[in-house]
């Protein structure tokens, strides 16, 4: 007899339970909502709450909510359309570039770019210098590395439903480091001197010329724009400025281009830099 009254008890609990359960409503501030849902539409979701009338109908936009619990246990989680991958599985999100004008400045630089998420990406650079352009007569050789992170500039005002037109278009603002070493030719123009002999011949000494190694880095920040064309292929406008140094030892190289960027002289340590990039996007 006390098994089966403790049968009914449980059986009686359950339906209390079951009679009583809610839907919860999880805000994106955490705030809990008890409540029953009537319509989960769009843009909202429409519910009823226990203490009030039962055609009284409240309503909460999608983008406060973090996600719903049903009374079933189901759960529902929403997410903003801006930054929701999920609206992005078409777009390519590895992209291969080249600095279109780098070769005839006396390097070639290739760079690529990987989207992490909607708003962020890396970017890593190589520059070859010596495979381009000999400017100067110098027969530099040598290479630089860049690597930044992009933080791609989102819209001041948000409109329902809106997103990126593709994950890696628009402008943006990179943290980017850089680092180079190369060696070059260079005329030590102490050396140059004209003068006339005791004969009255003009004699000229060409300026000594010698080759030195240089090292230099950069610590910049980077402005640009990026379009991207029918997900395959993308044009990358971009200037950046910050802190540089250069170990050049001799004066007339101690500013100046350094391939993938330009250092000013030591006693005003700043960088500059610029381009075009275009490139090729992939999955």
């Amino acid at each position: 007899m006390n098994y089966l009254r403790l049968i009914i008890s449980i059986l009686f609990v359950a339906i209390a339970v079951q009679l009583n359960a809610q839907d919860i409503i999880l805000k994106k501030n955490n705030e809990l909502i008890n409540c029953k849902i009537k319509e989960v539409g769009l843009d909202e979701i429409k519910y009823i709450l226990p203490d009030h009338p039962a055609d009284l109908l409240f309503s909460i936009d999608k983008d406060n909510i973090d996600k719903i619990v049903l009374e079933n246990g189901m759960e529902m989680v929403f997410k903003k359309a801006m930054t929701d991958p999920e609206n992005y599985k078409e777009n390519k999100k590895n992209a291969l570039k080249i600095d279109f004008l780098s070769p005839i400045t006396g390097n070639t630089t290739f760079a690529y770019e990987r989207s992490l998420k909607p708003g962020r990406s890396i970017e890593g650079t190589l520059g070859i210098i010596g495979l381009g352009a000999n400017i100067d007569d110098n027969n530099a050789g040598g290479a630089f590395v860049k690597f930044g992170i992009k933080f791609i500039k989102d819209p001041d005002y948000y409109l329902r439903g809106m997103r990126y037109a593709h994950i890696l278009k628009g402008s943006y603002i990179k943290p980017e480091f850089a680092f180079g070493a190369f060696s070059r030719n260079y005329y030590d123009w102490r050396y140059e001197s004209s003068y006339y002999d005791q004969w009255g011949n003009w004699i000229y000494v060409e300026p000594k010329k010698s080759r030195e190694t240089v090292v230099s880095g950069t610590l910049q920040l980077v402005f640009g724009k990026q379009w991207v064309f029918d997900n395959v292929f993308l044009v990358d406008m971009h200037a950046g400025i910050g802190y540089g140094f250069s170990t050049s030892s001799n004066d007339y190289y101690d500013a100046g281009y350094h391939y993938g960027y330009t250092i000013a002289p030591t006693e005003f340590p700043m960088s500059f830099s610029s381009g075009i990039k275009i490139g090729y996007l992939f999955k």
